[in-house]
């Protein structure tokens, strides 16, 4: 989002925030969908256990079939959450407009070892229902091609990287319902607060740019380091950092840097980490010294 206002200068600091607003909505809408999709995978193999039992000449396998996926009990609430439900009732969360990326991942996680492990499996209890769902969530469906595929074409807002930690989100959630199913579905923002912060930051972001980018710049030169071959990602990523600094009081520096270097160590180049963390610490050692910022 700030790279709109570091490369289109018609981009309007209104118009971002607006923006902001529709991406942090459609980010919690794919939490619902990841939410979903296991209630919907399940749904379908049930159906096609039932068509087995059903056809002309079923097989005692097809009579009686290991039905411990099906029963899963993560899922069972899961599908009887109101909370999800009636967020899928009013954002039309659902996975039935693609059945044929829902039998191809049906299939996958089917072929999985992950799968044949659970079903072969003497323990049958919560434990091993939701450890089913993490590992298929981690190392089958979100590592598929097709779902990276089926997630962009139903919103311009997600990417790989939205799945990745969304996904960290959607297994913390199974962990939870199967420890107190009340207050296990993530709000949106945890409080008034929270959901003010991210518009604050950018608004801080954005309106410090010239400052903080000439901080920056000066840091940089100071290093060594040419100034144009700064990757975008390290620059919005330092920018940000800067404007918390400078604007929230109450976040200690220490968790400020620490916060950022991981995202620049997650989201940007390999050697992101050890540049982000050399020029911020400067930066804050430089608005010491002039007294800008006073905190801890």
């Amino acid at each position: 989002m700030y790279s709109y206002m570091l490369t289109r200068p018609e981009c309007t600091l209104d118009k971002a925030l607006k923006d902001l607003d529709a991406c942090l909505s459609k980010t919690y809408e794919l939490y619902h969908y990841l939410m979903r999709l296991p209630v919907e995978l399940t749904h379908v193999q049930e159906m096609r256990l039932d068509e087995a039992r059903n056809k002309y000449l079923p097989s005692e396998e097809d009579l009686h079939p290991n039905m411990k996926f099906v029963k899963n009990r993560l899922v069972a609430l899961l599908a009887g959450n109101e909370l999800l439900e009636d967020f899928a009732q009013e954002h039309t969360i659902t996975w039935n407009d693609d059945p044929i990326f829902v039998r191809m991942m049906l299939d996958r996680v089917l072929k999985s070892d992950i799968y044949n492990e659970y079903m072969a499996s003497d323990d049958d209890d919560m434990a091993a229902d939701i450890q089913l769902w993490q590992q298929l969530m981690k190392h089958v469906i979100l590592t598929d091609e097709n779902m990276a595929d089926a997630i962009e074409q139903r919103s311009l807002f997600w990417t790989e990287d939205d799945m990745d930690l969304i996904g960290q989100f959607v297994n913390k959630t199974f962990k939870r319902l199967g420890e107190d199913q009340e207050g296990a579905i993530l709000p949106m923002f945890k409080d008034e607060e929270d959901s003010e912060f991210g518009r604050q930051l950018f608004q801080a972001t954005v309106t410090q740019m010239p400052e903080n980018n000439a901080l920056i710049d000066e840091l940089v030169q100071d290093s060594r380091w040419d100034k144009d071959r700064i990757v975008l990602m390290d620059r919005i990523i330092m920018l940000s950092a800067l404007a918390e600094l400078r604007t929230f009081d109450k976040i200690p520096t220490a968790v400020t840097l620490n916060e950022y270097i991981e995202l620049a160590k997650n989201f940007s180049t390999a050697g992101s980490g050890q540049f982000v963390n050399g020029i911020l610490n400067n930066a804050v050692k430089k608005l010491r010294k002039d007294g800008v910022i006073l905190k801890h």
